[in-house]
Order: structure tokens, then C-alpha cells, then sequence
């Protein structure tokens, strides 16, 4: 990947360069799916986590889950989780504009006095294209963005997955960034562009290894 291809991958709708990545071990719990769809979320995670050289843990010490996936059919749904006010702030008025927007998905992200990640909630509403996905290509997916902090159009057009015979993969080139993300030398936050360059410069390095 060249450098002005990753930098679009973490430049926000404001034109600004944001990129993280995790900063703790990550600490997942799934509500809303059966456990052979948990199962499968959770070999995503490992899969992807092993790919990056990054941990996963029981419990996290400050929020005990640090990555939660929400599975539901409808977003008034979310108005009647109990705490959930406390989690996600201005609730009410997310729920109005997801569903005008007819999204059947959002990700709210928290960060740590280094600007590194430490928690990320994923919603996902089961409507009939996500319903139709298969469990793995979904799991992947999701983990796959909840993994960094990508801009908010990045896999609007091209999606971070490729199938390889009958599995369903990352492609070579988004697995090698991640790898290249999670190198122990480069920072967990970066707000300049330059730090796509940095990117590029292993992402050559990383490329041809196995992906999840």
C-alpha cells in the first residue's frame, strides 16, 4: 500500500489525520447471539488479535469488558437496556439519527489519557443485509474495524475482506497493515499524516504473511 492510500484510510470527515490502535488487552462480551455465532466472533477476535501480536484477557481492571458487540433488530432497542444511557452519551438523540440514517451500524470508541484505544462498543442491527451475511464474514468484518480507528469511510467502498477457495480472509494488504499498526515501535495514536509513511514503509515488510 502507498502512503497516500493509508492516509486515507484514517482521515476523518473533517479532513483531519486520526489514527490509534489498542492500548490494553482487549476484553470482549457479545449480547444478542446464539453461542455458535459467539464462537465464532470470539475465533475472529483471537484470529485477528494473533495477527496484530496484541492480547486478549478475561477482564479488563477499569471497565471489566472493553469491547462489547451488541446484536438487536431495531435501535429503540437500545432505550431499554438498562445502564446503557451511561455508556453511550446523548442516547436518545443517536437512536432518532441512526434511524433516519437507516444505519445498520455504528462503533463509539473511548480513549485513554495517551489517546490510545481502551474500549470500543459495537452496535449492529440485524437488518435483512447484515441478516444475510455469513456469521464469519460478519465477525471478521466487525472486528477488523473495531481493531483501529479507521476513518469513517474507509471500507464504505472496498470492503477489508477477500475470499480465498472457500474461506473468507483479510486482504494481504489490510492484515499486513494491521501488523505494521501494532509494530512495537510505532505510536498508539498519531495525528499527523506523516505517520502514513511510517505505515508504508512496513506494510512492504509485513506483506505475504498468513492473514485471518
Amino acid at each position: 500500500m502507498q502512503a497516500d492510500e493509508i492516509e486515507r484510510l484514517f482521515t476523518r470527515q473533517d479532513g483531519g489525520y486520526h489514527f490509534a490502535r489498542w492500548g490494553r488487552p482487549i476484553a470482549p462480551v457479545v449480547f444478542g447471539v446464539e453461542d455458535a455465532t459467539l464462537s465464532v466472533v470470539k475465533g475472529a477476535l483471537e484470529a485477528t488479535c494473533s495477527l496484530a501480536g496484541h492480547e486478549i484477557a478475561e477482564t479488563d481492571p477499569e471497565l471489566g469488558s472493553n469491547l462489547m458487540l451488541f446484536f438487536f433488530r431495531n435501535w429503540t432497542e437500545l432505550l431499554d437496556v438498562p445502564g446503557m444511557d451511561h455508556l453511550v452519551p446523548e442516547l436518545a438523540g443517536l437512536v432518532t439519527r441512526l434511524q433516519g440514517q437507516g444505519a445498520n451500524q455504528y462503533r463509539l470508541f473511548r480513549f485513554d489519557e495517551t489517546g490510545a484505544i481502551k474500549a470500543c462498543f459495537v452496535f449492529l442491527r440485524m437488518d435483512e443485509g447484515l441478516s444475510e451475511m455469513p456469521a464469519q464474514t460478519l465477525a471478521l468484518s466487525q472486528i477488523v474495524q473495531a481493531m483501529l480507528l479507521w476513518s469513517e469511510q474507509a471500507f464504505q467502498s472496498t470492503s477489508p475482506l477477500a475470499v480465498a477457495g472457500e474461506q473468507i480472509i483479510l486482504r494481504p494488504e489490510i492484515a499486513a497493515l494491521i501488523r505494521a499498526a501494532y509494530d512495537p515501535v510505532m505510536p498508539a495514536m498519531a495525528q499527523d499524516a506523516a505517520h502514513a509513511l511510517r505505515l508504508a514503509a512496513r506494510v512492504g515488510q509485513h506483506l505475504g504473511g498468513d492473514a485471518p
